[in-house]
């Protein structure tokens, strides 16, 4: 018989597995185009009990009404399954119709679909700072959906706009994850910038006809990290520690504060990241470890007074790094204690010193905020005036140096002045053109 355009179900008797009680494992051979693959159905028998004619159990055998009717329920869900691909026009074959059947194939149908698709495609893309933050939306999500529809998991075409506000109202009122560390507006805003990642997989994935996040708005609140400002960076060059341990810090975060370069960057600083530049002077060529956006930034000559302090350290048993560079969180508790003890009111983590370099050292030496942004390795330009804020010291800058200007045309201003006053008193007027 010609099968090779055929979709066939069939059954039969693995005999190569026989128990040593005699039963044989009832399998079901799955054919189509040629192909074929089988399937174990566990159930078994034994070969007397058997018709190889039917391929199922004889008439006549005590337990053949029930097994024939589990065969034929497992036939009709393969041929259920053989259905299904080719209404959703994927590709058909006895294994596609296997692994239907098995559930392996298993569409996305629910929010715990996303989060499983997201953790095996999404995840291992991410930094490990960064996909840590994916657990925590996912737990304020569960715990929504418990409360909300007192069940673990809701399919995705629950997930409307009024399911995105009634999650942001929940965030705004729920008991935190951490006590200590309670969500703010912008904490809640970057919950649902997760959310919507994920309801945006379901959409591409086509598990959802309708974004629900299309007429949603994000709404972030502007905030102003502290930055130094060059005197505050003066008593920190000044100041004097007794601790190892506080002097590294100290002398590691000034090098960012001459550089803009992250925690992260200057941590996995190397004698190879440090170039001849067009101007043949030295350059720093890294990447950034976010967006691998290639960064090029002079060396000026404070940070280069670091790096030849700690010229000995880069060796090999120390990774080549150029600078030691303790983990983030020893980083920034030391912080906290230089602060407090050179006496800046501020709260002082490591990010302060990429904001005083966008700001401090360059914006108020009146470098364009354009070169800040290469500078600083962004793409846009709005996220590097986040950075770099032009405060009322720059504004003050910028206004002496147009009074001055202003100044120097007055002698000009006032002779013309004064030719319009005396045309005046003369009874004439002075047209403009």
């Amino acid at each position: 018989m010609n099968c090779t355009n055929s979709f066939i179900v069939s059954f039969w008797l693995k005999k190569t597995a026989k128990k040593e009680d005699g039963l044989i494992p009832i399998y079901a051979r799955i054919r189509f185009e040629g192909r074929y693959c089988d399937l174990s159905v566990h159930r078994s028998t034994k070969e007397e009990r058997w018709s190889a004619k039917l391929g199922k159990l004889d008439h006549r055998a005590h337990e053949a009404n029930s097994t024939n009717k589990y065969l034929d329920k497992v036939h009709a869900k393969l041929m259920d399954c053989h259905r299904q691909l080719f209404c959703e026009g994927l590709p058909i074959s006895p294994n596609a119709i296997k692994q239907r059947y098995l559930g392996r194939d298993k569409k996305i149908v629910s929010l715990e679909d996303i989060f499983e698709y997201h953790r095996t495609h999404e995840i291992p893309k991410l930094a490990s700072g960064t996909s840590k933050n994916y657990g925590a939306t996912e737990t304020y999500l569960k715990r929504f959906i418990k409360k909300r529809f007192h069940t673990k998991d809701v399919r995705l075409s629950f997930i409307d706009y009024s399911f995105v506000v009634e999650f942001e109202s929940f965030l705004r009122t729920c008991t935190p994850i951490n006590k200590h560390q309670p969500l703010t507006n912008n904490g809640i805003m970057k919950h649902l910038e997760r959310f919507k990642k994920f309801v945006g997989i379901a959409c591409k994935l086509q598990c959802i006809s309708i974004d629900p996040f299309h007429q949603y708005k994000l709404k972030y609140e502007d905030y102003d990290s502290d930055f130094l400002e060059d005197w505050e960076l003066q008593k920190l060059w000044s100041l004097e520690v007794v601790s190892n341990g506080m002097d590294i810090v100290k002398d590691v975060f000034l090098f960012a504060c001459y550089t803009g370069l992250s925690y992260t960057e200057v941590k996995l600083l190397k004698a190879s990241d440090i170039v001849s530049g067009i101007d043949g002077e030295q350059w720093i060529n890294v990447k950034r470890k976010k967006t691998k956006t290639p960064v090029k930034v002079p060396l000026l000559h404070p940070a280069k007074l670091i790096l030849d302090k700690y010229q000995e350290y880069a060796i090999a048993e120390n990774g080549n790094a150029l600078l030691p560079v303790y983990s983030n969180q020893k980083v920034n508790h030391y912080l906290k204690l230089i602060s407090k003890k050179a006496h800046i009111q501020k709260h002082l983590t490591f990010h302060v010193a990429r904001h005083t370099f966008a700001t401090t050292i360059t914006l108020m030496n009146n470098v364009p905020i354009e070169t800040v942004a290469k500078l600083l390795g962004h793409n846009k330009l709005s996220t590097t005036q986040k950075y770099a804020r032009v405060v009322e010291k720059k504004i003050s800058k910028d206004m002496n140096a147009l009074k001055q200007i202003l100044e120097g045309q007055s002698n000009v201003d006032s002779r013309e002045y004064n030719n319009h006053d005396i045309a005046k008193q003369k009874g004439h007027l002075s047209i403009i053109r």
